[in-house]
């Protein structure tokens, strides 16, 4: 069988059910005349008080245990409540100690963040320059090539002015040195060869 154990709360209406039932009996006590001896307890007065505490009684029992229900999922609302609560507040913490450590890292993460921007722009202008330096050799090598290219060209152009006024001068001379004899002469030997 099982034992039966009060807590503090039905010790308490226990309690308050006992003080409201003597009150009621001192009431009806005081009400028959305060204790005059032909008047002193009628027996409606037994009755109206024992009707009250089979009430109060009935009262207790049957909502003992819908309240003590009530209380008890409340109890169990509250308790649940509690420890989401507990839950949220452990994982705001736990989300401030790493917005904290974020901040406080912020100042080292901006100066990384600076250094590679930096290191990047080291990198950007060495390719730039290697790029540059690799076109001014092609434009160089292309300059040379036309240069070279213009000098023969300018060369050719001269030994040709001069082969031309060498020959001009050659027919001159030739003129100058050749008379009218001579003429003659090679003339006669250029159509001997020819009739030949």
């Amino acid at each position: 069988m099982k034992k039966i154990t009060f807590t503090r709360k039905q010790i308490k209406v226990t309690g308050m059910t006992v003080l409201v039932f003597g009150a009621a009996v001192a009431t009806s006590w005081a009400a028959s005349g305060h204790g005059e001896v032909h008047n002193s307890w009628l027996t409606i007065d037994t009755w109206k008080t024992l009707n009250f505490a089979v009430l109060a009684i009935a009262l207790f029992l049957l909502g003992r245990k819908p309240v003590k229900a009530f209380f008890s999922s409340r109890k169990k609302e509250i308790a649940d409540e509690l420890k989401d609560l507990e839950q949220k507040k452990a994982e705001a913490e736990k989300q401030l100690a790493e917005y904290q450590a974020r901040f406080n890292n912020l100042d080292q993460e901006s100066r990384q963040i600076i250094e590679d921007y930096i290191k990047q722009g080291e990198e950007a202008k060495k390719r730039i320059i290697a790029q540059a330096e690799a076109q001014a050799e092609k434009l160089e090598d292309m300059a040379k090539r036309t240069i070279e290219q213009e000098f023969k060209t300018a060369r050719m152009k001269l030994q040709k002015e001069i082969s031309a006024l060498a020959v001009d001068r050659a027919e001159q001379v030739i003129q100058n040195a050749i008379s009218s004899e001579d003429q003659e002469k090679i003339v006669d030997d250029y159509l001997k060869k020819v009739v030949a």
